[in-house]
Order: C-alpha cells, then structure tokens, then sequence
C-alpha cells in the first residue's frame, strides 16, 4: 500500500490522536524520547532532521537535511505527504507503516495522549 493511502487508512484509525488538543508541556516530557535524533527548537539537525517548524511542512523537504532523507520519505513529499496534525498522528503511532523503509528507527508512540502532547510541544512557541 502506497503511504498516501496508508495516511488515509491511518487517520480512520486513530482519529482520537489527530484532532485531540495536547498539552505542550507534558510533550515535551515524552520528546526526551526523540533527542537523540531531532531537535524541536532550532535549526539545527542531528541524526534526523530538526522538527522545529514541522507542522505544516511538506514530508522529506527541510533544506538542511534533503540529502540525507530516505527515498521513501522524499517520495512521499512528492506524493504530498504534509505534516498536519493527522498525518503526524499517524506517523507517531506506526512510523513503518506511513513511511515504509524509511530511516527513522524509532516504533512509534502507543499511547494517543503521548502523541497529541507530543505534537503540541511541537506546533508550541520554540523560545525555552
């Protein structure tokens, strides 16, 4: 199944995570779990990509960071993947299965609470 339509079959799934309201401060609890690879309030990359910005943005297109994506998360972009609150809901929960082959070695988040405060902290205000 092709990711775009993974995303759609995603998001019949766990609507709960993509519309719920998150609490900022208790994501960035459960961000610690994605320092290692990313960095949320600035610019800067890491293993993967930075997050800062990333609500909103096309999948595999932060400047920074194109030559290092995977294909399949540059595919897809291309095949207009964007990071909205759903989409990002559903990746949070099976990353494998919305980007198949991709990169990120992380399972993903079980608990819908976690991913909608995750996803808060990121759509927050960088400034610490």
């Amino acid at each position: 199944m092709k990711p775009i339509a993974l995303l759609a079959f995603a998001a019949l799934l766990f609507p709960i995570a993509a519309h719920a309201d998150g609490d900022a401060v208790a994501g960035k609890k459960v961000f610690n779990k994605c320092m290692a690879c990313h960095d949320a309030k600035t610019d800067k990359n890491k293993v993967g990509p930075s997050l800062l910005g990333v609500v909103g943005r096309t999948a595999g297109t932060y400047e920074s960071y194109l030559g290092k994506y995977s294909n399949n998360m540059k595919e897809a972009g291309a095949g207009g993947l964007v990071w909205d609150e759903a989409n990002l809901s559903a990746y949070l929960k099976h990353p494998k299965e919305i980007v198949p082959n991709g990169k990120m070695a992380f399972p993903g988040l079980n608990s819908d609470e976690d991913i909608a405060n995750v996803i808060a902290y990121l759509k927050a205000d960088p400034k610490p």
